[in-house]
């Protein structure tokens, strides 16, 4: 593994300042993609800039958002960009009001990615078979950088592209909490990440469906379900919606036709978990 020299900045400040001033530096926050790909020698950073000693990255709070653009905003939770998986799915906190959420983390990977992987690490890098990037697509998140908010819609740009300009961190996730939500995927048996996974969220003005693993450009939104949901909020309306195969992913895991079969049946099963957990009336 070559890495020119390694950084362990303090501040966000101080690692904005080294990633200006070296431009082949690269952040590293959990390390569970830029490790490998640096000990496979697919790269040769001049600097890795390590975000894992920065202070306050790794809180979990409930923001009121009363005033967000001079918009009075619901509550909403924010996650710093170095928590940990496994952070997150032991949060009280995040079981509470966002158990999904608490659950999506809890199923990534295994116990080792879990503890070194970050939100913000997954986020950033935006592969096109990871978790988090559904959730927020799904609860309508604003990723939060050193500089900007960048709402989730406008964030992810393709595989493993981002807004992001260089030089620019990601400091937190504002997640909107739903009235409900969950999320289910079929793993791949070789790689653990998802062949495919679909997050489902109802708020006060209808459902929002964000499916991962699937995409020829990565995550996105499933307004076919979306609309079969709003008018019919129940398994059976999302095994019934299918999505066209144009745009979907073909390679060694399923073809376009399995995994639009995929997204309805796991958009089913989220469903059903959120009725199966939810309290009698």
């Amino acid at each position: 593994m070559q890495i020119g020299a390694y950084h362990a900045p303090a501040t966000i400040a101080e690692a904005v300042r080294l990633l200006a001033e070296l431009p082949d530096a690269v952040p590293l926050a959990g390390g569970m993609t830029l490790l490998p790909v640096i000990r496979q020698r697919l790269a040769a950073p001049d600097a890795v800039i390590d975000l894992g000693r920065i202070a306050g990255l790794d809180t979990i709070r409930i923001e009121d958002g009363s005033v967000h653009e001079g918009t009075r905003q619901p509550n909403r939770l924010v996650i710093g960009a170095g928590t940990t998986h496994a952070t997150v799915a032991d949060s009280q906190l995040v079981a509470t009001v966002l158990p999904a959420l608490a659950r999506l983390a809890g199923d990534i990977g295994d116990p080792a990615v879990r503890a070194r992987g970050t939100i913000g690490g997954s986020l950033a890098n935006n592969d096109p078979a990871a978790d988090y990037p559904a959730a927020a697509l799904a609860l309508d998140a604003w990723n939060v950088t050193d500089r900007r908010v960048i709402p989730a819609a406008d964030f992810f740009q393709g595989f493993f592209q981002t807004a992001l300009m260089p030089g620019e961190i990601v400091t937190a996730a504002s997640l909107a909490i739903p009235a409900c939500a969950g999320y289910a995927k079929l793993r791949s048996q070789a790689s653990r990440f998802p062949v495919c996974g679909v997050f489902v969220s109802r708020f006060a003005d209808g459902p929002r469906v964000a499916v991962t693993g699937a995409g020829s450009q990565g995550v996105f939104r499933a307004t076919v379900l979306e609309q079969a949901l709003t008018a019919d909020w129940s398994p059976a309306a999302a095994r019934a919606a299918r999505l066209p195969e144009a745009g979907l992913l073909s390679d060694a895991n399923a073809g376009p036709r399995y995994r639009a079969h995929l997204v309805s049946v796991l958009a089913a099963r989220a469903i059903a978990g959120i009725m199966d957990t939810a309290p009698a009336a």
